[in-house]
């Protein structure tokens, strides 16, 4: 089941709750001081992959060893950088 943020526009309260989709909107017709809050997205991606941080030597030397060993591994040498 999913969780919702949502915000109480009286009282300025922001409450996390878990309910079903189905749910969802009949909780919001019978509370209408309650409005679904969205503070900030959810961080989804590899911060490696992203170029936001590089793979440390230690972990790199790891990758080629492992591609040495790995028969066939042709791809898995070409993405060690």
């Amino acid at each position: 089941m999913p969780t919702y943020t949502f915000k109480d526009n009286e009282s300025g309260e922001i409450f996390d709750k878990t309910m079903k989709m189905s749910e969802k909107d009949i909780f919001l017709e019978q509370n209408s001081n309650l409005e679904i809050y969205i503070g900030q997205a959810p961080s989804v991606g590899d911060a490696v992959r992203l170029g936001v941080r590089k793979i440390d030597n230690g972990f790199r030397e790891v990758l080629q060893k492992v591609a040495e060993k790995t028969p066939g591994g042709k791809g898995l040498k070409d993405n060690i950088r």
